[in-house]
C-alpha cells in the first residue's frame, strides 16, 4: 500500500502517468486502476482486495441444497 500511496502522491503533484508507470514497473492499465480507486475511495481504496469470486458459477441455491441434505 505504501508504494501505491507514493504513486498517487506523485500523480497528484502533476507527474505524467507514463513516466510513473515505467518507474514503478507497472502497466498503464494498473496505474489507471490504482488512481481511479484512490479517486473513488480515498486512501482506503489503496488497500489490497480479495481476488476471490463473489459467487460460484455451479453452486446450488441455498434452498435446494438444504432440501437435498434433508
Amino acid at each position: 500500500m505504501d508504494e501505491r500511496l507514493r504513486f498517487v502522491a506523485r500523480m497528484l503533484e502533476g507527474e505524467k502517468m507514463a513516466v510513473l508507470c515505467r518507474e514503478f514497473g507497472i502497466s498503464r492499465k494498473t496505474c489507471y486502476k490504482i488512481f481511479q480507486r484512490y479517486k473513488d475511495c480515498g486512501v482506503q481504496g489503496l488497500t489490497d482486495r480479495s481476488r476471490r469470486p463473489y459467487r460460484q458459477a455451479n453452486q446450488l441455491p441455498f434452498q435446494v441444497e438444504t432440501r437435498i441434505v434433508q
